[in-house]
């Protein structure tokens, strides 16, 4: 009876730890595949979006080089050859230069932009001009793409064509060796004739793949761009079989397709804007996880196996035996090698599962981040919606309303202290902002740019937000960022729905380039902003400028620039306007420095200078500095030029500044001290055309200028371009045009 007894006993211990085993053992490996599994899902959907947000980049680079190309064919310039000659016209070459380098000079990845023409061994690019022999064969040197291949191939009809990226080496003018870049080479297309002009750009791959952000893709998984004709011009990963992906996707006239192979997803995607194609390589599951499976095999095999082993013995050495297992079980100075295993794979595994939550928690701000800014691009087609907005930004329809606001953060001038990462002032951002920031915290857009979405119960809570928030700004200023001034936009109040908030990102932006001149606060309202159309830009006074720049007088230089600055400002101009008026006094200043001698090295700082601060100040005073040095620049230039007045340059910069004056052959004699016999003869020689055709060739092409762009009566423009009436006004133009102004400005408004 007792031998019975004890025998139950061992039997239901035995059946007691089998079931603890299976449930320990089933438990184990649904942790161990949904933690693996959960993962790949996210990391696989976190690919598709980092993929989306690359070809999105792809898509907009490669729509700023078409439209730049497009540009370029629409400038004038037909030919560079004046009328009835073969000789060049350097004058139009230097336009065409300068219009180039102002084109290219937004775009950081474009190297250089060349044109040239097919039966002139000139190439114009925007430094400088040179034989489009040399600029192939020396300056940008390749053993296929050389002068002659460019030549050839120009000639032959071609669409606009992207050629994947090759090593060239950059040389400079003294044939002295900088190193080796890999290069884009963009063509423009010919079959359907723009223009006369051949255009070729020149992209660095290192810039133009800079904002693709590759190390968001997965490892393993990589991404190739194919232009129509599935050529390949870029690519993230190894070489594949690009055909056989296109044999088993039959992508046609849908924009996606996907294809399965061996142990890889092919996601196929064709662009709506250029009919590019883009393959992400996507493999199934992370690379190298073997280890970590067979691993976690192991593991529980040896757990099961233990486990088995220990009930088996629990029956043999009965009820002490059991009970002194059952103790070394339950606490931690179990002896017996099977036990310690078991207790240190569960260990590994609980941390290894933590370490899976701690990514899993990093995927979903990443995820909740991307869908944040994707709802607020407004190039960005991928719909995003409630649903979608609910499921990973729960905290966007916390309240009924809700506000963007956009805050600047600029370092001050003179400042020793280091820049502070990005990561850290948006951090202190959070911190001091009010607890109803919806949707996440603070994020760092560009450009020391942060955005916050702040949620409201009524509308009526915006003003004291406002209040708040620039008290908050002004004790970041004394305190946390004391080195650098902070100003932020508001946006208007929204309903709390996805399809605001491009709405309210919107007004942010018009808050930073509609604001008045003179706001001084901390915080703009777009609300409150007023909208100014009297720009003053006065053409006598800027002629008047050109002139004392030219003449060395600084003093009345500074006067000028000065009166129409405080005039805008008293206006209170928007400060876009302010921005335009400021660019075209800087340029009007810049263009008298071409002729003379100067630095350009020089040059190119000031002007980077002048540009950078249109962006990133809000202070006009600042601005109204930059262009008085350009202008002791060029007026102390100018008075080293002054002793010789025979010189191309000053009479061309003369003629251009009083042609709408009686100009006679004796007056700009008498200007340059010389007779009108020496004169005419120097400068028939000097440009190639006699005095009065030139002086009627400037006249007229300020007169197309007025017809185009102003109603100004014919006799009105005849006599502000210098002719003494409008019948001579009329019988010049047609000479030289073919059809008289009125006739020209129909078709120009047509």
């Amino acid at each position: 009876m007792k031998q019975l007894f004890t025998n139950r006993g061992i039997f239901q211990v035995l059946l007691a730890f089998l079931l603890v085993i299976s449930i320990m053992s089933v438990s184990n490996y649904i942790v161990y595949r949904n933690s693996i599994s959960g993962i790949y899902d996210k990391m696989a959907q976190v690919n598709t979006l980092a993929v989306q947000n690359m070809i999105q980049t792809f898509d907009n680079n490669f729509r700023t080089i078409y439209n730049m190309i497009h540009t370029i064919h629409g400038m004038p310039f037909e030919n560079m050859e004046y009328e009835n000659s073969t000789q060049i016209d350097m004058s139009r070459v230097y336009s065409l230069q300068d219009q180039i380098s102002n084109l290219i000079n937004s775009t950081d990845y474009i190297e250089e932009a060349i044109v040239f023409y097919d039966d002139i061994d000139l190439a114009i690019t925007s430094r400088g001009t040179s034989s489009f022999s040399h600029l192939f064969n020396e300056k940008y040197k390749h053993n296929v793409y050389n002068a002659s291949y460019w030549r050839s191939y120009m000639k032959t009809r071609n669409s606009l064509r992207v050629f994947p990226s090759e090593m060239f080496t950059i040389s400079t003018s003294t044939n002295v060796q900088q190193g080796k870049r890999n290069l884009m080479i963009v063509t423009g297309g010919n079959k359907v004739k723009m223009s006369n002009k051949n255009i070729i750009l020149l992209i660095n791959e290192a810039d133009f793949m800079k904002d693709v952000q590759q190390n968001l893709l997965i490892p393993g998984s990589s991404l190739v761009v194919l232009d129509q004709d599935r050529r390949v011009i870029a690519d993230t990963g190894s070489d594949w079989n690009i055909q056989e992906l296109f044999d088993k996707a039959l992508l046609g006239a849908a924009k996606e397709a996907s294809v399965t192979k061996e142990n890889y997803e092919y996601h196929l995607f064709k662009s709506d804007y250029n009919g590019y194609i883009y393959i992400e390589k996507l493999p199934y599951q992370f690379q190298n996880i073997e280890s970590v499976t067979s691993a976690n095999r192991i593991i529980m095999i040896i757990s099961i196996l233990s486990a088995i082993m220990l009930s088996i013995l629990l029956s043999v050495y009965l009820n002490k035996p059991i009970k002194n297992i059952l103790k070394q079980f339950g606490t931690s100075n179990s002896r017996g090698n099977d036990f310690v295993k078991i207790h240190s794979g569960i260990i590994k595994m609980q941390h290894e599962v933590e370490q899976y939550r701690n990514q899993i928690a990093e995927v979903d701000e990443h995820i909740q981040r991307t869908i944040l800014l994707r709802s607020f691009d407004e190039y960005d087609q991928k719909v995003i919606d409630d649903g979608l907005m609910q499921l990973y930004v729960p905290g966007f329809f916390k309240l009924k309303h809700f506000l963007v606001i956009s805050i600047h953060v600029e370092k001050n001038p003179g400042s020793e202290e280091s820049q502070l990462a990005a990561d850290a002032i948006a951090q202190m951002l959070t911190q001091a902002l009010p607890a109803n920031k919806l949707a996440m915290d603070v994020v760092y857009e560009k450009d020391f740019r942060y955005l916050a979405v702040i949620g409201l119960d009524q509308p009526t809570d915006r003003e004291p937000f406002i209040k708040q928030l620039a008290r908050i700004l002004g004790q970041l200023e004394k305190n946390e960022l004391s080195n650098y001034t902070l100003w932020a936009s508001v946006s208007r109040n929204y309903l709390s729905e996805v399809d605001n908030c491009k709405k309210a990102f919107g007004d942010v932006k018009l808050d930073m380039q509609f604001r008045n001149v003179r706001e001084n606060a901390n915080v703009i309202d777009v609300e409150k902003i007023r909208y100014q159309w009297m720009v003053y830009n006065p053409f006598e006074q800027i002629e008047k400028l050109s002139n004392f720049l030219l003449n060395g007088k600084l003093k009345e230089s500074k006067d000028v620039i000065s009166e129409i600055i405080e005039e805008n400002r008293n206006r209170n101009i928007n400060y876009h306007q302010f921005i335009h008026l400021a660019k075209s006094m800087f340029y009007s200043m810049l263009k008298h420095v071409d002729s003379l001698p100067n630095d350009t090295q020089e040059l190119l700082q000031i002007e980077q200078k002048f540009l950078e601060s249109l962006t990133i100040t809000n202070n006009y005073v600042v601005i109204e500095q930059e262009l008085y040095k350009v202008a002791k620049l060029v007026a102390k230039q100018s008075k080293q030029e002054t002793a010789n007045k025979l010189n191309p340059s000053f009479i061309s910069q003369y003629i251009e500044l009083h042609y709408m004056e009686n100009l006679y052959l004796d007056d700009i004699a008498e200007v340059t001290e010389t007779s009108p016999k020496y004169f005419s003869s120097y400068f028939k020689r000097t440009f190639g055309v006699n005095y009065v055709e030139y002086l009627n060739k400037v006249r007229l092409s300020h007169a197309r200028e007025l017809l185009k762009d102003t109603n100004l009566t014919i006799a009105e423009i005849g006599e502000k371009t210098g002719y003494l009436n409008s019948s001579t006004f009329t019988t010049t133009f047609k000479k030289y045009f073919g059809i008289s102004p009125s006739e020209y400005r129909k078709q120009c408004n047509s």
